[in-house]
């Protein structure tokens, strides 16, 4: 079971001009862009051609069809590349709009929703499959993170306690681990999960992935950088591609100001917007001659995304125009947009880095009862809160 804890992402328009540029827009929706990067003996291509080839056999067969879908959506995460999530909706196409599709395919429409940021949708199909089949694991890890990640922790521990007779154990206790994790209980979250981990006989790669990813951000949220990193490292040993994990370790290396590091572990990397972004923070840090080139490229592609009206990128946008941009109200408007639909401890600290800038406590009064309510104990966003409360109106 593959499991991922966020979405972003939009489709990929690049242009190099060292300018701000407007998007370039093709002259007919036939015009090949880019072609995508295969090899012409390269397994993964061949496995794609022999499922379109099925799918185009018997179109209407949803097994084939949730298979391509399924290959499709996991690239995306690999990847980062966004191109594959609309090939993915493509091949659901014949179930896309329908009330009652298929338990697999409904399943895989809602991950497709919750990484377009569609969470509604993507928790009425869980509701609809969980009500028919309350055992359905993959479902009910889905809408525990959905849960989450919007902050309705009670309902995600509910999930969370639920996977415990549907799922791996450990699934479970990494569910609930988050949930601890987001409420004043990091710390014995992180020590309980270890010690669950450490007693495991063997654990699949991906799912080890996971919960190390999972202890390293309990372990960021007791400010235990050199131990997160650990973590991290150890997902990376597995040698699973995932934009995630890429993504949460450049982070902590940038905030211990580590840049040249960055551009060594995010090395061709630039096809992924979300890791992009990282690679602009870490050139520009070390004042590089290309990243006028970097910046101007992710510049392009955030604008192509307001043009399709998408607003997954609302979270790393608001970062890119508060350190790249120097334009804090600009950061803040879209930071507060995101929050009405994600509210993880990075869209906080964006939020309040924001409202911080432009001295706009009242701005910040989401976060900030957000930060009281939950019992969250990272220091970042304890010490910005803090800070935000000292501000005179």
């Amino acid at each position: 079971m593959r499991i991922r804890s966020i979405a972003i992402l939009a489709l990929s328009v690049i242009c190099l001009a060292n300018v701000i540029a407007a998007p370039y827009v093709p002259e007919s929706d036939g015009k090949v862009l880019e072609r995508l990067p295969f090899k012409p003996n390269d397994p993964i291509a061949r496995e794609l051609a022999d499922l379109r080839a099925a799918l185009k056999r018997n179109p209407q067969d949803p097994a084939v069809a949730v298979k391509l879908a399924s290959r499709y959506y996991e690239m995306v995460s690999q990847e980062g590349d966004p191109r594959y999530l609309g090939y993915a909706q493509a091949a659901l196409g014949p179930w896309w709009d329908m009330a009652a599709p298929p338990t697999e395919v409904q399943v895989l429409r809602a991950s497709l929703r919750q990484f377009l940021h569609d969470f509604a949708g993507a928790v009425n199909d869980l509701d609809a499959v969980l009500q028919r089949e309350p055992q359905h694991s993959q479902a009910r890890v889905l809408r525990a993170i959905i849960h989450i990640v919007q902050a309705r922790y009670p309902l995600g521990m509910v999930d969370c306690k639920a996977l415990r007779q549907s799922a791996d154990p450990l699934i479970a206790q990494g569910c609930e681990a988050m949930v601890d994790g987001l409420t004043g209980k990091a710390a014995d979250a992180y020590a309980a999960l270890a010690a669950a981990i450490t007693k495991a006989p063997s654990i699949d790669p991906e799912k080890r992935l996971w919960l190390e990813l999972r202890l390293a951000e309990l372990a960021e949220r007791q400010g235990r950088g050199d131990v997160a990193e650990t973590h991290f490292k150890r997902a990376l040993a597995l040698g699973i591609p995932d934009t995630f994990l890429l993504a949460a370790y450049a982070d902590l290396l940038l905030e211990q100001n580590r840049p040249v590091e960055v551009l060594g572990l995010l090395k061709n990397s630039s096809r992924s917007d979300v890791l992009l972004l990282r690679l602009v923070f870490a050139e520009r840090m070390l004042q590089r001659p290309t990243a006028n080139e970097l910046t101007s490229a992710l510049a392009a592609r955030y604008a192509a995304a307001q043009m399709r009206g998408e607003t997954v990128h609302q979270q790393e946008e608001a970062r890119f125009a508060l350190r790249v941009e120097n334009n804090p109200k600009k950061a803040l408007a879209l930071a507060t947009e995101n929050w009405k639909v994600q509210r993880e401890p990075r869209d906080a600290e964006i939020f309040l880095q924001s409202a911080l800038a432009l001295k706009d406590a009242a701005a910040a009064k989401p976060v900030l009862n957000w930060l009281e309510e939950s019992g969250i104990e990272d220091q970042r966003l304890i010490k910005l809160g803090q800070q935000l409360r000292g501000v005179r109106p």
